[in-house]
């Protein structure tokens, strides 16, 4: 059984190398990743259910012309959370904050909070 440790480090490597199979092999089955930013407001978040849904998210996501670094890791017993700094190529950049509850040696449960520049910063 890996660690908690353990997991926040394949995490971190799996999303700055955008290695979405490595990614994929941390959630359970039934994971959830409850997502809020500029087009999912805390009041209607967007809510993906199961390994499947958050695939399409994640190969989305990682499929855009973008960099991720992943910053301020924290672990427990059975919770991580992390923050990243990404930016696409036209320079706007994304904050994102993750929270992730763990269920054994996988991912349950994550929740991701977005903030995105209005415009482009060059």
């Amino acid at each position: 059984m890996e660690t908690s440790a353990t997991i926040c480090s394949t995490l971190h490597e799996a999303i700055e190398h955008r290695d979405i199979e490595r990614m994929l092999s941390l959630y359970a089955d039934n994971a959830e990743l409850k997502v809020v930013d500029r087009d999912h407001p805390p009041s209607h978040p967007l809510e993906l259910r199961g390994k499947p849904a958050i695939e399409g998210y994640l190969r989305d996501i990682f499929g855009r012309d973008m960099t991720h670094r992943v910053l301020d890791e924290v672990v427990g017993e059975d919770r991580l959370s992390f923050t990243e700094d990404c930016t696409y190529g036209d320079g706007t950049h994304v904050f994102v904050s993750s929270t992730i509850n763990l269920q054994g040696d996988k991912i349950a449960r994550e929740v991701e909070v977005q903030a995105w520049d209005e415009t482009p910063s060059h």
